[in-house]
């Protein structure tokens, strides 16, 4: 039997470091051929590390969250043969790591499992490794209750499946202290669901209302993954750019009334319209007129470089957090084949399967909330473009029009600019040429 050495892998791209966002494998596990060990993230997607042969796990070189430099040691196996480390294996010291030092309970935690939101900075050099991710408090014993003694004796590490560890972790349990019905004492989904039924019994007051009853217990989330880069990049924007936010209100009765007129006439043979493919029809009208609104900024060398390539990012929000894929060549598309490549792009972001091509090189970003889009918002800027667009939802309103008070369907657009290079007269010209097309919407299929 030989040792092998799985380093993590230099993903291109410049990267000298990556997060470790799942594993897939525990000590102990064996292993086949080309099968997935664990997931590292990049500044710009979530790779699979592959096994590239088959053996029995030994030791995980780094723990969930933890950032590691490419050519780190990630994963032991012991192999048939002589493997790739030359060491004599029954004098070397054993890996000392986050992952193989930290209790089960810390290995297979949830993560995000997604395709980077945006564009990040790639970091020239490695940064020390991330503490481990904390464990959420387990919840204290009632009052006249003695705390729970726990089920193994230190150091004998409770055995259960990653779903079961995950399913804990949500539930705030340590494993330490549920009994394991299964094979060799393994922890099973039925444990936890008699461990948290007694949970319950044990501190409920006999003729007390449960509604009524004191909470002590807290949950720890570790920021890791996707959510860590968005939390990154919205906090880059904001330190780096100075906002300012243009609010609009747009009467898009007419645009409406268009709108189903269109999809009664081509809805069965080109798909149906939203409203965000004519905005974003409307807005590669408008940029003609105002091409600084397409640009991004290079503050590190104070350099504007204008695109004239149209790249629409769409905000679109996913389970795992907000996600910006991105609508290339935005002025060539009608609304319809922009409809369809919205669609598409929502999809594969939404599943996972969003490629990083996809996923970077917006020059300007549409963001909606939809029909929860509130009154006004303050998009945050995707750095390091220097415009956003957000709309609002649409309502209902009593206006003023040739002298008398109809209701007419409005919505505000709430902007973002760059004020370091985008002056507040030009954003609002931007905004007002915007306003135009979406209230004579004809206009918007006049070339």
């Amino acid at each position: 039997m030989g040792i092998h050495v799985i380093k993590m892998p230099d993903l291109g791209e410049g990267i000298a470091e990556v997060e470790v966002v799942a594993w897939h494998v525990q000590p102990g596990d064996t292993v086949k051929e080309d099968q997935v060990l664990a997931d590292v993230m990049t500044d710009k997607a979530t790779v699979e590390i592959p096994s590239p042969v088959a053996g029995t796990i030994t030791s995980l070189g780094g723990a969930i969250g933890q950032s590691m430099a490419v050519g780190a040691e990630l994963i032991r196996l012991e192999v048939e043969g002589a493997g790739n480390y030359s060491g004599d294996k029954a004098k070397q010291e054993p890996v000392k790591s986050a992952a193989a030092t930290a209790p089960a309970e810390e290995v297979g935690e949830p993560q995000l499992e997604a395709v980077a939101a945006a564009e990040a900075s790639s970091h020239a050099t490695a940064r020390a490794p991330a503490p481990a991710a904390p464990r959420p408090a387990q919840q204290p014993p009632q009052r006249g209750q003695q705390a729970p003694a726990p089920m193994r004796a230190d150091g004998d590490k409770p055995h259960a499946a990653p779903a079961v560890r995950q399913r804990a972790w949500d539930l705030g349990i340590e494993l330490q202290f549920v009994h394991g019905s299964g094979p060799a004492g393994r922890i099973t989904h039925a444990d936890l669901d008699e461990h948290v039924s007694g949970r319950r019994q044990g501190g409920a007051r006999a003729g007390s209302d449960n509604r009524y009853a004191q909470l002590h217990g807290e949950h720890a989330t570790p920021i890791i993954g996707l959510r860590r880069k968005i939390a990154e990049k919205m906090q880059e924007a904001k330190r780096q750019i100075p906002h300012f936010t243009y609010v609009e209100e747009i009467d898009v009765t007419e645009l409406e009334l268009l709108r189903a007129q269109l999809n009664a006439r081509y809805g069965a043979e080109r798909g149906k319209l939203t409203l965000l493919p004519l905005l974003m029809r409307a807005v590669v009208l408008a940029i003609r007129a105002y091409p600084m609104m397409n640009a991004r900024y290079d503050d590190q060398n104070n350099l504007l470089t204008q695109y004239e390539p149209v790249h629409l990012g769409i905000a679109a929000q996913t389970e795992a957090g907000l996600m910006v894929p991105v609508v290339r060549h935005a002025e060539a598309r009608d609304p319809w084949d922009s409809a369809l490549e919205v669609a598409r792009l929502a999809d594969a972001a939404r599943s996972g399967k969003a490629t990083r091509d996809e996923l970077t090189g917006s020059t300007i970003t549409i963001t909606s909330l939809g029909p929860l889009g509130g009154i006004v918002t303050t998009p945050v800027i995707n750095r390091p473009e220097v415009a956003i667009i957000g709309t609002n939802r649409i309502v209902d309103r009593p206006v003023i029009k040739d002298g008398a008070m109809v209701a007419r369907k409005m919505m505000n657009l709430s902007s973002s600019f760059d004020h370091r290079v985008i002056d507040g007269q030009v954003a609002a010209k931007f905004i007002q040429a915007i306003r135009g097309y979406l209230e004579t919407p004809a206009t918007i299929f006049v070339e």
